[in-house]
């Protein structure tokens, strides 16, 4: 069924991002990536979008807004760091929301927190190791960082979220962390070597996260901006 726009109709774009990321030495190009991307969403979709911080996201406001569909950003600070009571709120939403759902890299990993899974380290990269995707940070960890192509799981490019992306799709990748085993009911459609899940998917409730940014598409690599329209269209929004 295609959802028709209202004036009051809305998306959803969740900050995930700490107090703590907010005041950090990249504090002020994060708040500005969140309005731009929220700006991108708006004009991909056609319909107004709701930017609010992890925080302050209740049913109530989704129900004021007439939402159509949630996104959530990626963050910069560990999990580890935010106070479970600050995060139950969304959690019970994302547990509990009829809504489809699009995570974007620490937002799949909220999504998969809340529905049981773990987040965990990426695995040290191989002394032999080729990838170009995998480095290593100040602290030793390893990260996966820069436009790199993910690898689809057998079968899964017929899924209506992969329509048009292609085999190889290059995506933008910033995380040290992933998720370790897709929560119930998500299957796995792309990973890549450094994170095997990169991509999950439940059908049924209409939730999707990726590791990668697909709202970080360049004209170079536009593969993102169709996976969101995809996604739109997947969700029952029609676009323009």
């Amino acid at each position: 069924m295609l959802i028709r726009r209202t004036a009051d109709t809305m998306l959803v774009f969740v900050d995930y991002e700490h107090a703590d990321g907010r005041t950090s030495e990249y504090g002020e190009r994060i708040q500005a990536a969140r309005t731009w991307i929220t700006y991108r969403l708006e004009d991909l979709s056609g319909m107004p979008c709701h930017l609010v911080r992890y925080d302050r996201i209740s049913q109530s406001l989704l129900d004021r807004l007439d939402a159509r569909a949630i996104f959530i950003s990626g963050n910069s600070i560990s999990p580890s760091a935010y106070d479970p009571a600050a995060v139950e709120p969304i959690h019970t939403i994302l547990r509990e929301t009829p809504l489809p759902v699009f995570g974007f890299c620490g937002g799949f990993q909220l999504l998969a927190h809340a529905l049981g899974s773990a987040v965990i380290s990426l695995a040290p990269r191989p002394e032999d190791a080729e990838d170009e995707s995998m480095v290593i940070t100040g602290d030793g960890s390893t990260f996966e960082f820069g436009y790199h192509p993910i690898d689809l799981a057998p079968g899964s490019a017929s899924h209506p979220l992969l329509t048009g992306v292609g085999d190889h799709a290059v995506f933008r990748h910033a995380h040290g962390l992933h998720v370790s085993a897709p929560p119930d009911g998500f299957a796995t459609l792309a990973s890549t070597s450094a994170t095997p899940i990169q991509m999950a998917v439940h059908a049924e409730r209409k939730i999707v996260g990726t590791q990668f940014h697909p709202e970080y598409w360049t004209d170079e690599h536009s593969a993102g901006k169709t996976m969101i329209a995809n996604f739109l269209n997947w969700a029952g929004i029609q676009i323009p």
